[in-house]
Order: C-alpha cells, then sequence, then structure tokens
C-alpha cells in the first residue's frame, strides 16, 4: 500500500483512534479535525498525526482541510442527540456527509470511506438508523458520482474503550445485587474494531470496494442477555440479571434518557427492535478472519476470571 495523506472526521472517538493508530503504523499521513485538539494530545504522540482545529460545519474551513488530502474518512456518529450540545442525528448523519461531499469536490480529493451502521434502513424504528440510512444514500448516490466512495455498516463494534464491553462492565459493577437488562433478547453480531480497522485501511486502494457498502460482523450471534451475563463473569461479578420485558424496557428507556450521560433512551431501545446480524460472513474481499469477542474481551479488560471461551462460544443464537 503506497503512502497516503489522510484526514479523518470523527478521528478522536473510539474507532477513529484504533484507525488512525493502525493507519499511523502503515505509514501513511492522517489529518484529524476536531474541535478541541488539546482534548486528544496522545493521538499526535503517534507518528505523522496531527490533530487541526476546525469547525467542520464551515464550509471553506472544511475544503482548506481538504486540500492535498488522497483521501478523506468520516467516523462521525452518535448513539444519542443532545440539543442543549448541538448532537443532532439529522445534523451529523445527513447534513455533515453533504458537506463533506461538497468539500470532496471543491478540493479535488476523490476517495472517500464512510461509517454507516448495519440495519440503516429510511423506514427502521429509530431516529439513529434512518439517519445513518439518509447519510449512507447521500454519499452512496448520484450527489457523489463523481467520487469513489466506499461505505461500512458494522454492527455493535466492541474492543478496548468501547460503548459494548467496557460499558457494561462498568455498569455491572456500579449497580449492586440485580441488574435489570432492557431488551435482553436483542440479537447482535459483535465485530472487533481491529477487524473494523483492518477493512477500512485495505479498501483504501482497494478499486474492488469502489461505490460498495460492506456489512461488517463478527463470527458470533448472541442475545444481549448472553453477552452481559458473559462480561459479569470477566469482571467477576456476582449480579442477578434480570431481563425485562417489552413494556419495562420501554419504560427504563425512559427514565434513562433523562440521566447524566443518557445511559439508555427511547432511540436505543427502538434501535434494539431490529436485529444486528450480517446474512454473510465477513466480506471476502478484505481476506480477514473476524475475532470472536470471548477471545478478545479478556486481553483488554481489567478482568477477575477468564470464561471458557469455547463454551461462550458454542451458546451463540440463531
Amino acid at each position: 500500500m503506497s503512502r497516503r495523506r489522510i484526514c479523518i472526521l470523527g478521528g478522536t472517538g473510539f474507532v477513529g483512534r484504533h484507525l488512525t493508530a493502525h493507519l499511523a503504523a502503515e505509514g501513511h499521513e492522517i489529518c484529524i479535525l476536531t474541535r478541541h485538539p488539546e482534548r486528544h494530545r496522545q493521538l499526535q504522540l503517534l507518528p505523522s498525526v496531527k490533530l487541526v482545529r476546525t469547525d467542520v460545519f464551515n464550509a471553506v474551513l472544511l475544503q482548506r482541510a481538504f486540500r492535498g488530502q488522497d483521501a478523506i474518512i468520516n467516523l462521525v456518529g452518535i448513539l444519542n442527540e443532545s440539543r442543549r450540545s448541538g448532537l443532532d442525528f439529522m445534523r451529523l448523519h445527513v447534513d455533515l456527509p453533504q458537506r463533506i461531499v461538497n468539500a470532496c469536490r471543491e478540493s479535488g480529493v476523490r476517495r472517500l470511506l464512510h461509517m454507516s451502521a448495519l440495519a440503516a434502513s429510511a423506514d427502521a424504528p429509530s431516529r439513529y438508523l434512518r439517519s445513518k440510512a439518509a447519510g449512507e444514500a447521500l454519499v452512496m448516490g448520484p450527489e457523489a458520482a463523481d467520487l469513489h466512495v466506499t461505505a461500512f455498516r458494522p454492527s455493535v463494534i466492541f474492543g478496548r474503550g468501547d460503548g459494548l464491553t467496557s460499558r457494561f462492565v462498568h455498569l455491572l459493577r456500579a449497580v449492586p445485587l440485580v441488574f435489570p437488562l432492557a431488551c435482553p433478547d436483542a440479537r447482535l453480531q459483535p465485530v472487533y474494531v481491529a477487524d473494523v480497522a483492518s477493512a477500512m485501511a485495505l479498501a483504501l486502494d482497494d478499486h474492488r470496494t469502489f461505490g460498495q457498502s460492506y456489512n461488517l460482523c463478527g463470527p458470533d450471534v448472541y442475545s444481549l442477555h448472553q453477552i452481559v451475563e458473559y462480561l459479569a463473569g470477566v469482571a467477576g461479578v456476582r449480579r442477578r440479571i434480570v431481563p425485562l420485558g417489552d413494556r419495562l424496557s420501554r419504560l427504563q428507556a425512559t427514565i434513562l434518557e433523562r440521566a447524566p450521560g443518557t445511559p439508555f433512551s427511547s432511540d436505543n431501545y427502538r434501535t434494539l427492535q431490529i436485529d444486528s446480524v450480517c446474512e454473510n460472513g465477513f466480506p471476502a474481499v478484505f481476506g480477514i478472519v473476524p475475532a470472536h469477542l470471548a477471545d478478545m474481551v479478556p486481553s483488554y479488560l481489567s478482568v477477575a476470571g477468564r470464561p471458557d471461551a469455547a463454551r461462550f462460544r458454542s451458546q451463540t443464537v440463531t
């Protein structure tokens, strides 16, 4: 792979940090656009990485940042809205991709990688999935016909610093005795962040991926209940996990979306009504054998035990 100049939006987030480290290790020059470079100085310790303070919603500044780049990667995404903080699904998942397409065209950049979401569709029950679908349709549609775009549609992503395994271990340790779990039967096919980063890096120079959207999933399908029980074992915490029915799951969402940090929301509840699973295996074009959740979690979490990974894998649901 030749050395590239790559500009990343959302590079300070969970996936962004892992992808930046991956691309920097390959020798690429990375420019990360952020409103607050001072909060992410650890990223500048990576070779050939610089953080640029900018407003990505300013067309002039965005074009200036894109000028001279070989590729743009858009990883911007939120799971919950906060109007007070300016976090809005349509603004970040639809308006921003439009601005990125325009800036690519004006600055002469022709390669764009875009992060969408598995199960995103115009008729999805949640605003999150509908907005992700609208953004993907925009970057893959006629408005971006002069660009070489590849979209990625991952299931829930796990790894160091994630919002799945790390978050639930924190919650399990914080909640004593009984852990009420909403949407326990939700079906997920978690994909390892390093596999997502590898796929995106491999796609950069692969003309076969131009104009394609790829579903990214790990090898195993689990219910949310199975994952949380496994994580309790990994964390060494004894909790009675109480699966909530639909009515209580909706009630929990209504209550927790008003809590600090919005640990769970009504839109999260609606998102979990759709299975986040892939019909086929990991896209063959990347040549990646995806990692099992049970094999990787103990390697990055501070754990008290190591449940039998093979036994957990055998519990996959269909």
